[in-house]
């Protein structure tokens, strides 16, 4: 029996704390007056209750799936990597750069190009801390929250001068980028662009197949375990440190340009800061990443979960009328109770192998 369920030994400590933290924000609503039946009634439907708010769900899910497989190779090569916000900016900057340097392109030539413009600059953006980190022993926890810091920044200089649209009202945007740039919509009717299927690609190909089908991915993978007798076995630890927080970068500068080639809006805004333009999906996608086991392929199962949670959170306040903020706290809640949960998850999942070589012993 231990056998069978050993493959879902990781998934009931999660899923167990979502269910706690739904129950915790219950007594919330509770306290605000609200129907918790109703509120979570109307979560649910806001998120996945017909194909328009399953496509809003989608939306919401790209940013946080990217940055989670981002977040995947990183942590698997035995680095932390909290360094997404700035990454999704990096990657938005030089994608709107190169759509701005060549609006005439044809589509088909133009839409693959940002995309790949974006996950250079989060590449970029991400390899400094990982050099840092391998060649001067530079924690990349710091480093990587001061890039964050660093990359809002310019993201508001450029678009207060060097980007802003000509004859705006000092509002912090770019002009119109060109349509050859704006990422097609899927058949259906809905708002669901491309960015979603260039998620699953990269969750496939950069996450799943990089780390566990190449031998690259085994190095990664190495120094993460044992960065000593990786160098003793003759990989290039600092190196490997390198290219996995790049990698880990380009993911989240994907997400950067595909929030702002994906947006209704098909501009680069700033206005309302670096958290109003990235949705905090840098940090969330770290949440993501966990709750998925640090697997790329689990992470684009949780990643659709947490994005239904965004989507459907707009429908419970405007269902039993709470404030915004309470809305974000029961977002919070889920974080720090998986977050949380880390520790009995590992453990429930070492008595799970344990009890299944014992079985095998017998």
């Amino acid at each position: 029996m231990t056998r069978l369920l050993r493959p879902f030994a990781g998934l009931v400590v999660p899923l167990g704390a979502v269910i706690a933290a739904l129950a915790v924000g219950a007594i919330l609503l509770g306290i605000f007056g609200a129907n918790p039946l109703t509120g979570y009634r109307a979560l649910f439907t806001g998120a996945f209750g017909g194909p328009d708010e399953l496509a809003a769900t989608a939306i919401k899910s790209v940013p946080l799936m990217l940055v989670g497989v981002g977040i995947c190779i990183a942590f698997r090569a035995g680095v932390i990597n909290i360094g997404g916000e700035g990454q999704i900016i990096a990657g938005a900057i030089l994608g709107t750069l190169v759509a701005l340097a060549v609006p005439d392109a044809p589509r088909v030539v133009l839409v693959p190009l940002v995309l790949i413009a974006g996950g250079v600059g989060g590449g970029i953006w991400g390899a400094i801390p990982g050099a840092l980190k391998a060649y001067s022993g530079v924690n990349e926890i710091l480093s990587t929250i001061m890039m964050n810091i660093i990359a809002g920044y310019f993201m508001s200089f450029l678009l207060e001068d060097w980007l802003i649209e000509e004859g705006a009202i000092r509002i912090q945007q770019t002009e119109r980028l060109s349509e050859n740039s704006d990422l097609p919509l899927l058949p259906g009717g809905t708002r669901l662009h491309i960015g979603i299927v260039v998620a699953l690609i990269v969750a496939l190909f950069l996450g799943y197949l990089l780390l566990f089908r190449t031998s690259l991915g085994l190095r990664l993978r190495a120094v993460g375990h044992n960065p000593h007798a990786s160098r003793s076995a003759g990989m290039r630890v600092e190196w490997s440190v390198t290219q996995a927080l790049a990698f880990s970068g380009a993911c989240a500068g994907i997400a950067g340009a595909v929030l702002v080639f994906g947006s209704e809006s098909h501009r680069f805004i700033g206005e309302g800061g670096p958290l109003a333009f990235t949705q905090s999906a840098g940090f969330n996608g770290i949440v993501t990443a966990l709750f998925g086991g640090l697997h790329p392929l689990y992470t684009i199962f949780s990643s659709y979960l947490f994005g239904g949670m965004l989507a459907g959170g707009i429908s419970l306040q405007r269902a039993v009328q709470v404030p915004q903020a309470l809305v974000i706290a029961l977002n919070g809640v889920v974080v720090v109770f998986v977050v949380g949960s880390l520790g009995l998850r590992a453990w429930v999942q070492r008595w799970a192998e344990g009890d299944v070589q014992r079985e095998g012993r017998a």
